[in-house]
């Protein structure tokens, strides 16, 4: 069997590991921020294109290294052409997705920071995979400069990023928040960090750290349950950070940072949906500077729950607002698409998907 030979990714490198490099080659300081601003402001994934390079230098970056680490394998656009997903292949073959979601004014970007998921949460297409590797920073930023370059042509941009897809973002977190910083560099892509969030199933010593870095990125628990018995079942990390640490890991993360916090509640048919698991929930978190976004379950087959029906959604948020707590339920997208993180990966995975045009 071939082993697999992978360049480094000039996308992993930093803006003084590129310098030096530069450097190393016999090349004047400036061309590193040349180089950065076809990659993070024009979204070039191909040295030749680099036109004010001297072709030798670009010559020898593509020689030496990968520029773009992103193989768009499928791509599904959903019948209402809000949502569009893309399966993507890494240079070690292993296999991640990302999705756009189109909005009035915005267009948000979810995107996976790790190639499968340690989390193993049983409703999830991603935690039925399996966890396979960390993504490095280049990866991650490279779902977003893939998503950028298509929205350019259309004169649009990437207005919000949610670290949501495949994998545990905070599981990952150096390479994650070295993504962020990337992302949020003016001479990098230059996104405001309040426009991005990461969530967490509740990892609790994370979201403290997080808590101390000077970016301004929101916050996003994905809890799913009330009481440790239920979530237990639902978020198997429970058992490590059950909901009185994770609880107090977020008071802390509030009172640090005066941000509010997301609590995601995926609702499960007759599992997490009912009234008094609402006003539970209420109690939960109604002293904390706090919103609660609602999901109703997107479909997964190996799950052994399905999603709550419409009446009981709403019947859960006008309890929690009943109770003074600031609920929304999240407009679903790419139902048709299999949009749901890892959904696409297991599909394919079964059978090959036709691409989405």
């Amino acid at each position: 069997m071939s082993r697999i030979i992978v360049k480094p990714g000039l996308l992993d490198l930093s803006r003084t590991e590129l310098q030096a490099l530069i450097n190393g080659w016999g090349e004047p300081t400036y061309r590193a921020q040349q180089i950065e601003t076809w990659l993070y402001k024009r979204y070039v994934a191909d040295a030749a294109e680099m036109a004010n390079l001297p072709n030798s230098l670009r010559q020898r970056l593509t020689e030496e290294f990968t520029l773009n680490p992103l193989s768009p394998e499928i791509f599904l656009d959903s019948s209402d052409g809000h949502t569009r997903k893309t399966l993507f292949k890494l240079p070690d073959g292993k296999e991640i997705e990302a999705v756009l979601m189109r909005y009035d004014r915005r267009q948000t970007l979810c995107i996976s920071t790790q190639a499968g998921c340690a989390m193993a949460c049983p409703f999830c297409a991603t935690g039925q995979i399996g966890f396979m590797r960390n993504l490095t920073a280049g990866e991650i930023v490279a779902q977003v400069l893939h998503y950028a370059r298509l929205l350019a042509a259309e004169d649009k941009t990437v207005t919000n990023i949610v670290f949501m897809g495949m994998g545990e973002p905070l599981a990952n977190y150096a390479e994650t928040w070295r993504a962020v910083r990337r992302l949020n560099d003016p001479a990098g892509f230059n996104l405001g960090a309040r426009r991005m969030t990461i969530s967490t199933v509740g990892l609790a010593p994370a979201i403290r750290q997080m808590s101390k870095e000077p970016e301004q990125v929101g916050l996003a628990v994905s809890l799913h349950a009330p009481n440790d018995e239920l979530r237990d079942t639902i978020v198997p990390l429970n058992r490590r950070y059950p909901l009185a640490l994770l609880m107090a890991a977020v008071r802390d993360y509030i009172a640090s940072t005066h941000r509010r916090v997301t609590f995601e509640y995926a609702l499960m048919d007759n599992l997490n949906d009912s009234d008094a698991l609402a006003e539970q929930l209420a109690r939960l978190v109604g002293d904390l500077l706090c919103h609660v976004n609602l999901i109703p379950l997107n479909p997964t087959p190996n799950s052994p729950w399905g999603g709550s029906p419409d009446e009981r959604v709403y019947g859960f948020r006008d309890r929690l607002e009943g109770a003074g707590i600031a609920a929304t339920v999240r407009l679903r997208r790419g139902i048709d698409i299999a949009a749901g993180c890892g959904q696409l990966h297991n599909a394919h995975n079964r059978v090959k998907l036709p691409a989405g045009l």
